[in-house]
């Protein structure tokens, strides 16, 4: 018999994943003493050491990365095969109308929809920004079929999935003068042209979680849709913005701007999205839901496994 099994192969995913065991026990719904053990109980029978201990994140060996390799391979064949199972038990077409709250999402979203259309090709799918309308009653009429968002309400018939946490933080020009603050008050945005998605105040992080609480208002607001603009803005000194910390990483990784947290311990927040509950067990929503889940954690730096 083969000492090597898949349920092996999801908890060494799982692991690499999340970064812990606490977590990866939670993925693979087990507890944090039975994937230990069987984790150790995999590494004596292999006679070598899968991972290093009391590292975080966890720290593979190269016995360990081979396997992560093997799951890749393997994990991607069952998710195929089970997907194919699904299109023939439940057929091949459907609707699949998005829309997203977050404009800085497109950088995972968009791999996400690729992947999607290649499996789900009759599938008739649509994408589009909710700038200029409420899209969480629109999903509850029937108008959409998933919402990508921050901000959940009590809505009934509404179901939440949390993809991840992220830490809202704002991007100053490396020239400005708040630059050498270890983090920031509301009291600092008091003189400062604040420069945003233009979406309501009260659907945007810095505004429901950091200003309004103290009741602080910027010296002035400025719109852009485009985030490439907004930094263009920022490097120049033109203002400051607030995004989500993955969303900063490409710039701030070439030095074009600086970020701070908003006070002391950062506000962070959690991303979802938001479907209606008689479509939580359609397949090619599920098949969406995972692949979303899998596709921010490979490509995003600086988010969190959402705290269930």
């Amino acid at each position: 018999m083969s000492i090597i099994e898949v349920r092996h192969l999801k908890t060494l995913s799982a692991l690499r994943e999340t970064g812990s065991l606490v977590e990866a026990a939670e993925r693979v719904h087990l507890t944090q003493s039975a994937l230990s053990h069987q984790l150790k109980d995999l590494e004596e029978k292999l006679g070598c050491l899968l991972f290093i201990r009391k590292t975080k994140p966890v720290r593979f060996t190269s016995a360990g990365l081979r396997l992560l390799q093997l799951a890749d391979d393997v994990l991607l064949s069952f998710r195929s095969a089970q997907r194919d199972i699904q299109r023939f038990a439940e057929g091949e077409s459907g609707r699949l109308h998005i829309a997203i709250e977050c404009h800085s999402c497109y950088e995972w979203l968009m791999p996400t929809i690729d992947h999607f259309r290649e499996h789900w090709p009759d599938v008739e799918l649509d994408l589009s920004t909710a700038f200029g309308f409420m899209p969480l009653p629109a999903l509850a009429r029937g108008d959409l079929d998933l919402v990508v968002t921050s901000d959940p309400q009590d809505i009934p018939n509404i179901e939440y999935i949390p993809l991840f946490q992220y830490e809202s933080q704002v991007a100053l020009s490396r020239h400005h003068h708040l630059a050498k603050k270890e983090f920031l008050t509301p009291d600092d945005f008091k003189k400062e042209t604040l420069i945003t998605y233009p979406v309501e105040a009260e659907r945007l992080d810095i505004f429901k979680h950091f200003l309004n609480p103290a009741d602080v208002s910027p010296a002035k607001v400025r719109h852009s849709e485009l985030t490439l603009m907004m930094m263009q803005l920022v490097a120049s000194g033109r203002g400051v913005c607030c995004l989500p910390n993955w969303a900063l990483t490409e710039y701030t990784n070439r030095q074009y701007v600086i970020t701070k947290s908003l006070g002391e311990e950062g506000i962070w927040c959690k991303l979802y999205l938001a479907i209606r509950t008689d479509q939580r067990n359609n397949a090619y929503m599920e098949d969406l839901i995972s692949t979303a889940s899998k596709t921010c954690f490979k490509n995003l730096k600086g988010i969190l496994a959402p705290e269930l």
